[in-house]
């Protein structure tokens, strides 16, 4: 096969080929247009969305390592504790193999934190998938890959011994045909302990240790770049096969190589792209070249190709460089932790990544034209021409003439949809390391984590995303989500350092979905800078569509914070009784659109989301965290989907929390819109009856809206707005609650 005709096979385009080719002055082999394919495809080079990345605020007083950078980014937590942490998704992979796509999503996180010189100390995990609910083959299809990707991160993270502390599960019919499996991991530090991915001294060493390589996972990060189609299932070679017990073995060993001081040089996670990535980008960061030679690679598979060897994406592998002179330090190490560690080339000052096969060179490329010199694309955007159709929301069309307030809550209430995902989180061990004071269910884990000159400090994180609100205005949904996963925070009462993203969207060659991304990237960039959030790095993943169309806009978010000294950590649930119930923050529901209420309700996606008030929440978030050191605070919950009602009633679910009596402000809007609409901007606290002047005066002064909406007491739900008048059993709505989700996923 011509080279041309092959490297178009590989999913280079012909421009691409010709820049190749003149950028080596020569006509490239099928092996090293194979590496040109895994590291210009968009996974790794991000060539369609570079351009809109350097959108977002990167830099800010806690960023110790910035996006882009290296593997994962690193913020200051003070006291000499640093905190590493990242997000990756593997939506691709789970969709054609759930159990080891997800599984390795868990590995490949795991391994960028590590590489950081970080103690993976927790997971969270984003999924979004189809309904389970639906009929026929599609709900079947739906609860398999459900089972399987749960059933993989269980696996994975429970076997590394690394906790599952949160984190979403949403099901709806966009991601159908293409699920989101995203996965958040933290890693704590020293400031003295940050490694670097440079490849560095001329003669050093280069070490691959880990598990050996094989066929499995082979061109990944190429699998990874284009849609979902009927003939995906043919990929599974490109998904990878994970081993969480060499998993675990190989990032403690590593920590233990990290400690012995000035051994290691440089450290590359194998991930995307294997060894052809780990070699060209340690070189391009360190300025440097690096030799090596495949017949001394560690291989569990017979006549593998140069091709296969380089692109494998085997798992839990690692590029080390040490200083020379010190080789056996490291293969001491590997050795008593039962690990392949093989010396399989050096360090050169070529510039060069030269990989030869038994003394024969098969590839002789720059290093910077494989890491850094992708072409960067400039992709055209267009409003897609049915949004202005889709935002039309009448209600009096759709709205019933009598409100009814309680069959729709009992809808709500019963669908997988809101379910409780204590199915999910008591398949992950989230207790594990004695850290986890927090658990999964309230609005943010927290964690407790050791600092360097001794003492704790409370670390708290979450994971926020919404496709609908995005799908109808992509900017201001995204706005409103890096908002909620601030309040979330502020629920827990820490102090956002840095956030991390996960860019879900569909193919950037349509202009209309390419539209999404840009707008979605301007409205986070713009939450971002007036909350003084850095972004310090994650992941896009693009191609999200099957043929059954594309999924919605998806940016997820992961934020990282600090609790504040003081502060008490408290449920999301009321108490037993006796509390006052205020609402704090904006008191506008913010209308229907976009809403839980009208897709669980009424089956429909359409208007509106809110506007997010970004300068309001910033304010709510400093008024929760401080209340959240008085005295008399019993709970918290911010109020988000399914607005105030369904927030109400989530906070009855607790082991003995009571019912409530409660009256919704209502204006000129409908009872529904009061009830069900999603304005941000809105915490729900239950506080003693004594506490009530003191918050409301605190308020005044901080320039926040407090209403008094109630009380807890009896056995009931029971809320007024208006003319309406609804009432429910807890114990009724808590039943539905807890078995909605279990009773969707039988067989």
């Amino acid at each position: 096969m011509k080279a041309k005709d092959f490297a178009l096979k590989l999913g280079l385009t012909g421009e691409e080929f010709d820049r190749i080719q003149k950028g080596l002055g020569r006509e490239p082999n099928e092996t090293e247009l194979g590496m040109f394919s895994v590291m210009w495809s968009e996974h790794c080079s991000y060539k369609n969305t570079r351009r809109e990345l350097k959108k977002f605020p990167t830099t800010g007083p806690a960023v110790l390592v910035k996006a882009g950078e290296e593997n994962a980014g690193v913020v200051d937590a003070g006291d000499g504790l640093a905190l590493a942490f990242k997000i990756e998704s593997h939506n691709h992979p789970s969709a054609v193999e759930p159990f080891q796509g997800a599984a390795t999503g868990v590995g490949g996180i795991l391994r960028d934190i590590f590489t950081m010189g970080a103690r993976p100390v927790a997971f969270m995990d984003s999924l979004r998938f189809g309904r389970p609910d639906a009929p026929g083959e599609a709900g079947k299809r739906t609860r398999s890959l459900i089972h399987g990707v749960v059933a993989g991160i269980s696996h994975y993270g429970n076997c590394v011994g690394v906790p599952t502390v949160g984190g979403e599960l949403v099901f709806d019919p966009a991601y159908e045909g293409n699920p989101l499996v995203n996965v958040f991991c933290l890693g704590i530090l020293r400031h003295d302990q940050i490694r670097r991915g440079a490849a560095k001294g001329l003669g050093n060493p280069v070490f691959y240790v880990g598990a050996k390589t094989g066929r499995d996972g082979l061109a990944g990060a190429a699998f990874a770049s284009r849609d979902l189609t009927e003939e995906s299932k043919a990929d599974r070679p490109a998904v990878q096969v994970g081993d969480p017990f060499v998993g675990k073995l190989l990032f403690e060993a590593c920590l233990e190589l990290y400690a012995k001081p000035d051994l290691v040089v440089g450290v590359q996670d194998m991930g995307a792209a294997g060894l052809t990535c780990s070699t060209c980008e340690t070189a391009s960061r360190g300025g440097s070249g690096i030799e090596i030679e495949l017949h001394k690679v560690p291989q569990r598979e017979t006549g593998m190709t140069p091709y296969e060897t380089l692109l494998s994406e085997s798992q839990e592998r690692m590029l080390i460089i040490v200083h020379k002179g010190r080789e056996a330090e490291l293969k001491e190490i590997f050795a008593r932790w039962g690990l392949d560690a093989a010396e399989i080339g050096t360090v050169t000052d070529t510039g060069r990544v030269v990989v030869k096969e038994g003394g024969k060179v098969v590839a002789d490329i720059p290093a910077r034209m494989l890491a850094d010199d992708a072409p960067v694309y400039e992709r055209d955007a267009k409003l897609p021409a049915k949004l202005a159709e889709q935002q039309k929301l009448d209600l009096k069309k759709i709205l019933p003439a009598k409100p009814q307030v309680r069959e729709d809550l009992l809808k709500i209430v019963q669908s997988p949809v809101t379910g409780s995902r204590r199915w999910v989180w008591n398949q992950y061990d989230h207790m594990v390391g004695l850290r986890t004071v927090v658990r999964p269910g309230s609005d943010a884990a927290v964690l407790r984590v050791e600092k360097p000159g001794g003492g704790w400090v409370r670390v708290a994180m979450t994971l926020d995303g919404n496709g609908r609100w995005c799908a109808l205005d992509p900017r201001e949904g995204s706005k409103l989500l890096v908002a909620e996963a601030c309040r979330n925070l502020a629920c827990a009462g820490a102090v956002p350092l840095g956030l991390t993203d996960n860019l879900n969207y569909g193919n950037p060659f349509d202009p209309e979905l390419f539209w999404q991304l840009r707008e979605g990237v301007e409205g986070m960039a713009e939450a971002c800078r007036a909350f003084d959030l850095p972004v310090t790095g994650g992941n896009v993943s693009l191609y999200n569509q099957s043929p059954s169309g594309p999924i919605h806009p998806t940016p997820v978010v992961g934020v990282v914070g600090k609790v504040e000294e003081g502060v008490k950590l408290l449920p999301a649930v009321f108490s037993e009784g006796g509390g006052e119930i205020l609402l704090l923050g904006n008191s506008s529901a913010g209308g229907l659109g976009a809403s839980l209420y009208l897709q669980e309700v009424y089956g429909l996606l359409a208007g509106k989301p809110p506007v997010a008030d970004l300068e309001s929440e910033k304010k709510l978030h400093r008024f929760a965290r401080k209340i959240l050191a008085q005295e008399g605070i019993r709970a918290m919950h911010d109020v988000g989907e399914g607005g105030i009602l369904w927030a109400l009633a989530e906070m009855t679910f607790g082991e003995s929390s009571s019912g409530a009596e409660v009256a919704v402000p209502c204006g000129g809007e409908r009872p529904e819109e009061a009830l069900f609409g999603e304005g941000g901007g809105r915490i729900l606290a239950e506080v003693n009856p004594e506490a009530v002047a003191p918050v409301e005066a605190l308020a005044r002064e901080a320039g926040v809206g407090c209403a008094h909406l109630g009380k807890t007491s009896g056995r009931d739900l029971k809320i007024t707005c208006k003319d309406v008048k609804a009432s429910w059993a807890v114990a009724e709505l808590k039943g539905f609650f807890e078995n909605s989700l279990p009773k969707a996923l039988e067989p």
